[in-house]
């Protein structure tokens, strides 16, 4: 087994892949994976934790990977010396978004959807909604931990982390990229150096 690469930069690398509905996810991101790592998808070592949360070990325990999968596609997320987290949304008509918001995220974020149209509204509650699943999943709770407990702003047109609980450590520790990975589709990779 080839040694596993070494980063060019200190972002993870993500990728979008057509899963036909009904279809494991796994298989198509530890093919991924397994190509951008230099190993043999079979044989790439990935085990899930007590949430089931996916994990490489040795030798390519220096990276981190996770995935999501919407509608007909997979986002696959993979990087190095940092924990990471993907979200995927098939963008389609969510009458409810504002309801949800209310029920789920925070005081701040709810004001804020209450001032766009309708469909701005449902994309925009897709944006959060992704970027919040994205950072619960580096940290590696998911949405147990609740959507509530952190807070994101729009500035200049881009989702920023503005508060969370303690638990996820601080706003600034975390990076967000919103994505765009396909037609039809909105998602968004988190990631914390350790």
């Amino acid at each position: 087994m080839p040694p596993p690469p070494t980063p060019v930069d200190a972002r993870p690398c993500w990728a979008w892949r057509p899963l036909p509905r009904g279809a494991a996810a796994e298989p198509f991101a530890r093919e991924w994976l397994a190509a951008q790592l230099g190993a043999c998808a079979e044989a790439l070592p990935i085990e899930r934790d007590a949430r089931g949360r996916p994990h490489l070990r040795a030798p390519f325990a220096a990276f981190d990977c996770n995935w999501s999968h919407s509608g007909d596609g997979l986002l696959v997320v993979l990087g190095r010396g940092q924990r990471v987290g993907v979200d995927l949304e098939w963008l389609r008509p969510r009458a409810r978004a504002l309801a949800l918001a209310q029920r789920y995220f925070t005081a701040t974020e709810v004001a804020w959807l209450g001032t766009l149209a309708a469909a701005a509204c449902e994309r925009a509650f897709l944006r959060l909604w992704c970027a919040k699943e994205a950072v619960l999943k580096a940290h590696g709770h998911g949405l147990s931990f609740g959507l509530h407990r952190l807070e994101f702003t729009e500035d200049a047109g881009r989702l920023a982390l503005r508060a969370c609980d303690p638990a996820l450590g601080r706003p600034d520790d975390w990076t967000l990229q919103e994505l765009a990975p396909a037609p039809g589709y909105l998602g968004a990779v988190a990631w914390r150096a350790p």
